[in-house]
């Protein structure tokens, strides 16, 4: 058989379903080995969309999306959605297209070394030079990919031995078990848990990774020690839960005062430093830090962790809480009822445009607790963070650690071909919507039932905000938007515009009842953002 055919086998052979891409002269002989293979071929419209897609895949469901694309400048495309997943430790497999290895060696047509240029961001990169060695490969990337902690890989692919002939196999597919935690450490933990005097847990993605949500819920309960988590891990405690505090990260007063400041240790599970940085949380480096995950701690010195409890994350919940003793209560109560205060407090606000309060209490209000919402980057995503309650993990998606717009589009897209029986939402603002506009022909065609609900402030909101805090003024950010509903309408989708706040929620009803993508351009009012910074600046909880 050719190479591409066995390359194609092995990829079948780990399970996977679709592929997100765009063929080239490069990987002919992939495309066509692909035809006789029952993964599906999702043709995207830009190579970074693919990324995005593969990135959000791999995130809902555990297993690698893989992202495809030619040689040179369809490769460096991929780069930012790589770059966003291996940093979210989304696992990703990319593969790309490469010239003959006979050119290699020289300045050529289109010509870049891939394997060089992706390894900063990925866990592993290589080229495939012959054709016996890509059983081996293939197997490692995903291996890789898959195991803790989870990330991106590369595969690039010369044409000429994607042509060559070969006889071989797929390898077996084993994943590495998580080892149990170290009897020693557990007691540690439980001893250093057991004498403080007011712990907080600090929840990251490596829980929703592991699967250890349950665990987490149990574990807090039964020493009742309050839980606040990263964007990232929003729901692995409801929300609806009494020691649930909603989401750290804002860099706001609230957590630091009422929260992480009056702890005197801090319980660290899943937790990635690129989530939510320590020195934003962590300033005076005095507090206890017990490190609860899969891999050791990283070197910070804002996070000197005491003990490190590394394994497998549920049975190190487990363990941990069957030997600390359980706490009388916690003072942090009030950091969530203020948080509940503020989102109820604009559920029937009729101001126009719209604020992000109102936008997100519809918005929650209209959904399902199991849809899933793709958050983009931008003014509204610290809104969704902070105000978007989730009960279920997994159910807000929000790039974090890089941080990249763009994602909502093509995120929810691989979203819905993850989860076909839930609702899907990308939640965009206008300038990361039209960074990957071109997805909606890719949604359209998949004849895929989604929604995209566009903040609307025709500006860089995010920044506006930033610049307002430091300086006082704005510089830059501003900008003129198209007709969205005509938009809409071109691609082939249904386009709504919000022309009052009373319209906001029966228009989310109906189009998430509805068949087919539907694009709702919602005006903002984002002049409630330095109201927020000066309530979170003001706001200091007794502890």
């Amino acid at each position: 058989m050719k190479a591409a055919e066995l390359f194609v086998r092995c990829l079948e052979n780990e399970g996977i379903k679709y592929i997100f891409g765009i063929p080239g002269e490069e990987n002919l002989d992939v495309m066509d080995a692909l035809l006789d293979s029952p993964i599906e071929f999702v043709v995207v419209r830009h190579e970074q969309g693919a990324a995005f897609m593969a990135d959000v895949y791999g995130r809902l469901t555990g297993k690698a999306g893989v992202c495809l694309a030619t040689l040179g400048p369809g490769a460096t495309n991929l780069i930012t959605g790589v770059a966003d997943a291996n940093m979210d430790h989304a696992p990703v497999v990319a593969i790309a297209g490469q010239a003959s290895t006979h050119r290699l060696h020289k300045e050529s047509h289109q010509v870049l070394d891939l394997e060089q240029m992706f390894q900063p961001i990925t866990k592993y990169s290589s080229r495939l030079l012959t054709p016996n060695i890509i059983p081996e490969v293939v197997r490692k990337a995903f291996k890789l990919a898959q195991t803790d902690k989870t990330g991106a890989s590369f595969i690039e692919f010369p044409e000429n031995v994607a042509e060559m002939e070969v006889d071989d196999y797929p390898l077996p597919v084993k994943n590495p078990m998580l080892p149990e935690p170290a009897s020693s450490q557990v007691e540690r933990a439980a001893k250093v848990i057991s004498e403080a005097k007011a712990p907080l847990i600090l929840a990251g993605n490596g829980v929703i990774r592991a699967k250890a949500w349950q665990q987490l819920v149990d574990f807090a309960e039964r020493l009742n020690i309050p839980v606040a988590n990263t964007f990232m891990a929003k729901g692995v405690m409801p929300f609806k839960h009494p020691l649930t505090l909603g989401s750290a990260g804002l860099q706001a007063k609230d957590y630091v005062h009422c929260g992480f400041e009056g702890a005197d240790v801090i319980i660290c599970i899943g937790y990635d430093l690129v989530e939510y940085h320590p020195y934003l949380w962590h300033p005076s480096r005095d507090r206890i830090i017990v490190h609860i995950d899969t891999m050791p701690a990283e070197v910070d010195a804002y996070y000197p962790a005491r003990v490190g409890v590394v394994g497998d994350i549920k049975h190190s919940l487990i363990r941990v809480g069957e030997l600390a003793t359980p706490h009388q209560g916690h003072a942090m109560r009030p950091l969530r009822e203020a948080l509940i205060r503020e989102m109820n407090a604009c559920s029937k606000d009729a101001g126009f445009p719209v604020k992000p309060q109102k936008i997100i209490w519809d918005l929650r209000t209209a959904m399902e607790l199991e849809d899933v919402a793709v958050c983009d980057v931008g003014a509204h995503k610290m809104w969704m963070a902070r105000m978007f309650r989730c009960e279920v993990p997994n159910t807000c998606i929000i790039s974090n650690g890089f941080a990249s717009m763009g994602i909502a589009l093509p995120g929810a897209i691989a979203a819905k071909l993850a989860m076909p029986d839930r609702n899907v939402v990308a939640v965009t603002g206008d300038a990361g919507f039209l960074m990957n506009v071109q997805e909606l022909e890719t949604a359209v065609r998949l004849k895929l039932s989604l929604v995209v609900l566009i903040w609307n402030d025709s500006g860089y909101g995010l920044i506006k905000w930033k610049q307002m805090n430091q300086f006082g003024r704005i510089s830059h950010v501003d900008f003129d938007n198209p007709d969205f509903v005509k938009l809409a309408e071109a691609f082939g989708a249904v386009g709504v515009r919000i022309e009052s706040t009373e319209q906001l929620l029966p228009t989310l009803r109906t189009a998430l009842q509805g068949d087919g993508v539907t694009i709702i351009d919602c005006p903002v009012d984002y002049g409630e953002n330095l109201k927020l910074t000066a309530t979170l600046g003001e706001m200091i909880c007794p502890v």
